[in-house]
């Protein structure tokens, strides 16, 4: 179904800090939209997905462990969209558009190690129609002594 319509996701997952960012990249001509609910929800370029804003295509979506740390994965996967020759059309540049929202997760696996740009980048080389669904990372939580 996915290969149809041109999507392709991809994750990169830090087994041992219990941590990682998956990536949806868009077809051409994908239009987003969000609804931003919560008490301190962490995102970037959310705004952008409003119907008054003039970008209105989507080259990628990021979802993200870290807290606000984890916005940080965005920069690998716009990497990745430039080196490829995807973005918004400015006079000057193409600029990709690639709304990111996080997780907290500081409090499952180790809080000093959070989604790098590397690891943006990461998951989209891995990126592919045929992904992996459900639980991607196996966590486990222990309660403190």
């Amino acid at each position: 179904m996915f290969e149809k319509l041109g999507f392709k996701i991809g994750h990169y997952t830090n087994k041992e800090a219990l941590t990682g960012c998956t990536v949806i990249l868009c077809p051409p001509n994908t239009v987003g939209s969000c609804f931003v609910s919560g008490n301190a929800p962490g995102s970037r370029e959310l705004e952008l997905l409003s119907p008054h804003m003039t970008v209105s295509e989507v080259h990628a979506v990021v979802l993200t462990g870290g807290s606000a740390f984890g916005l940080a994965s965005a920069d690998g996967v716009m990497r990745f969209l430039e080196e490829n020759g995807i973005g918004y059309q400015t006079p000057w540049a193409k600029v990709p558009i690639v709304p990111t929202a996080v997780v907290y997760d500081l409090n499952v696996g180790d809080p000093k190690i959070r989604p790098t740009s590397e690891d943006g980048y990461k998951a989209c080389l891995n990126a592919n129609v045929n992904f992996e669904t459900g639980l991607v990372a196996t966590v486990k939580i222990t309660s403190p002594s």
